[in-house]
């Protein structure tokens, strides 16, 4: 995983990502998820993505309230712009390594299969 730092020098395949994820809203401070400090960290490969969001799942004051809305929402936009669209497994990650959103492609589909549908 790499630590994400807003002015750190990215590799292409990571500039690309980051353009999609500053387009996803954070519902709370109404700013993209990269300015308000959502995103902790991220890995990708060719054909995987994993996102590391910055709270834990398992505590007591994101479980309720906007907070989980909020983050609940956050993982489907990114499940949206990034699920077979542009990776064949996408994972999504709290603090504390749990997974909180997995998709994985297991051959049924293929993102150049559903190209033109």
């Amino acid at each position: 995983m790499k630590v994400y730092m807003p002015d750190r020098e990215w590799p292409e395949h990571y500039r690309a990502v980051l353009e999609e994820l500053a387009k996803i809203t954070d519902p709370i401070t109404g700013g993209d998820i990269l300015d308000s400090g959502v995103v902790a960290g991220l890995e990708v490969t060719e054909d995987t993505l994993k996102v590391w969001l910055n709270f834990e799942s398992h505590a007591e004051y994101n479980i309720t309230g906007e907070s989980a809305i909020a983050y609940s929402k956050i993982i489907g936009d990114i499940m949206e712009r990034f699920a077979l669209v542009k990776f064949e497994n996408v994972y999504v990650y709290d603090l504390k390594n749990n997974p909180v959103g997995v998709f994985e492609n297991r051959g049924r589909y293929r993102a150049e299969d559903l190209e033109g549908d």
